[in-house]
């Protein structure tokens, strides 16, 4: 019997590789680079041929181009800056009210079929490939699946609710009342404020205040932590890319911390401290949630209501609980922030018809009741218009029946499993639906009847299954700090224009024209005034 050492002198394990190797040199050394060329020539003409002409799709109108390549989207995405949706707008002007947007994606124009669309009935899946851009598997927010999705949010929803934001309402006063203390702060003083940073702070300390009891002292730094405002643009900006370079987002997730800190300059650093110390701090609810001695003085936190849920174990590791805090808390930030900045109606009539509808209901400053409030209807007005111009997102929202056809109209049956998308601005810009769009007419809501009849095409936090979590909690701090702010100051804005509230980029969050802030000239409110 040979032995290995001899077996392998006399070659005889090298046999077969070196058999393959020149049966691969004797093969692929013969190919030239035109028949590579060639190969690949007639696959993409295979694959452009099938798209165009084969597909479940191909007879929906849409560009040729947009048919064949997603590169269509990533060329007004990239090289563009987030045009995409500026350019589905065109294109339903030009081919009808849905269309072809992808290879295979649809989109729908058309007001009526929204409620079709987004509803709470029947299974929804959300378009992965859209949603897993965000690297945020774990999250509800991004969860494709209709059954996963619904299994993670119902231990949150009671939290999210109306009654038990009513409940917690102190949470928002309390960050309220630093807001204006801020602002007066500015009150005699040639110093501007930058209102965008200053309510992005806000939105900030109030959401991590009411969902986690800890508020992360935003608006107790001099500049409002106006890093951490750029860091957050930053990620909805690079969400662009990392949706046509997957390899972009698992690149730099896998950064070890402190380089990933270096790379971006002070506003990353400042958005992995905030993200450390909420990786901390929800570790540390979550060992107070499950002690069998709780405090009961301790706050009841949106980390409690995860881990005292009936999920499953695999869903209650920090990890995962972590991402959904982080996820939830990130969401509540610049979209709540993005409505309060609108600068609202410029008349003095409009001005005092607010003021006086605040005061004859005693809507003071030290008593800023919620409830009441929402019964102010020019309050309500403002809100509203202020919501239907800048909603949460301006991209589509697209909406994957998996196990049942969807008909539009008499001629079109859209496939199980095709993603259909409707964007909320495009609907809300609907000069049919709200003539002069663009103008800032909070009469538009002030009709109880109209408005109800109007909501049916208004959705400022989408709706249907998927749906805003925290819509009560971004009431409730809308109606109070405008309110307040109301009744406490007169704001006189510098050169702020269109270009600082109209939608001009699709970043997922809208993006303005100026996004550097709408300085401000703040002073006290004077009763002669």
């Amino acid at each position: 019997m040979e032995t290995f050492s001899n077996v392998s002198q006399a070659g005889g394990f090298n046999r077969p590789l070196q058999t393959t190797i020149d049966f691969s040199k004797e093969v692929f050394g013969q190919v030239t680079w035109q028949q590579i060329a060639a190969a690949v020539a007639v696959y993409v003409f295979s694959l452009a041929f099938y798209r165009l002409y084969l597909h479940p799709l191909s007879d929906y109108p849409g560009p040729k181009l947009a048919a064949v390549t997603r590169w269509y989207e990533a060329y007004y995405d990239l090289v563009l800056g987030g045009q995409y949706t500026f350019r589905i707008a065109e294109m339903h002007k030009q081919y009808g009210p849905i269309i072809r947007i992808s290879p295979y994606e649809l989109h729908v124009s058309d007001p009526a079929f929204f409620e079709k669309l987004f509803r709470q009935d029947g299974r929804w899946d959300k378009y992965a490939w859209s949603y897993d851009a965000f690297g945020a598997p774990l999250t509800a927010v991004a969860t494709s699946a209709h059954d996963l999705h619904r299994r993670r949010r119902a231990p949150v929803n009671s939290f999210f609710s109306k009654q038990n934001v009513t409940k917690r309402i102190d949470t928002v006063k309390r960050q309220v009342d630093k807001f204006c203390a801020r602002l007066d702060g500015f009150t005699g003083s040639e110093d501007r404020l930058n209102l965008n940073i200053a309510l992005a702070a806000f939105a900030r300390d109030a959401a991590s205040d009411f969902m986690l009891g800890k508020c992360y002292g935003n608006l107790d730094q001099p500049d409002f932590n106006a890093g951490m405002t750029k860091a957050i643009g930053g990620l909805t900006q690079m969400w662009m890319v990392t949706k046509h370079f997957r390899w972009v987002g698992g690149t730099l997730m896998a950064l070890p911390v402190p380089v990933a800190k270096k790379l971006g300059g002070e506003g990353n650093r400042t958005l992995f401290s905030y993200l450390d110390n909420t990786l901390h701090d929800t570790a540390k609810l979550m060992t107070q949630a499950k002690s069998e001695n709780p405090d009961p003085d301790a706050p009841h936190t949106l980390v409690h209501a995860i881990v005292q849920s009936n999920l499953p174990e695999p869903e209650l590791r920090h990890r995962r609980v972590a991402e959904e805090v982080a996820s939830i808390t990130g969401a509540g930030f610049e979209s709540t922030a993005a409505v309060m900045r609108q600068p609202g109606d410029p008349r003095p009539s409009a001005q005092r018809a607010a003021l006086l509808g605040l005061r004859q209901q005693g809507a003071y400053p030290a008593d800023l009741n919620w409830t009441r409030l929402q019964q102010l209807p020019y309050l309500t007005g403002v809100l509203h218009e202020g919501l239907r111009l800048s909603p949460g997102l301006a991209s589509r929202m697209a909406r994957v029946a998996p196990d049942r056809d969807l008909f539009y109209g008499e001629r079109w049956r859209i496939p199980a499993g095709t993603p259909v998308g409707m964007t909320t601005i495009l609907m809300h810009y609907d000069e049919q639906l709200y003539p002069e769009p663009k103008r800032f007419v909070p009469e538009r809501w002030t009709d109880v009847e109209k408005r109800k009849k109007a909501e049916k095409t208004y959705a400022p936090f989408s709706r249907g299954t998927r749906s805003c979590l925290g819509m009560h909690l971004a009431w409730s701090e809308l109606y109070i700090v405008i309110a307040s702010v109301v009744l406490r100051f007169d704001l006189k804005f510098d050169g702020a224009g269109p270009k600082d509230w109209e939608p001009a980029v699709d970043q997922f969050t809208i993006g303005t024209k100026d996004q550097s802030g709408i300085q401000t000239w703040v002073a006290r409110y004077e009763e002669s005034s």
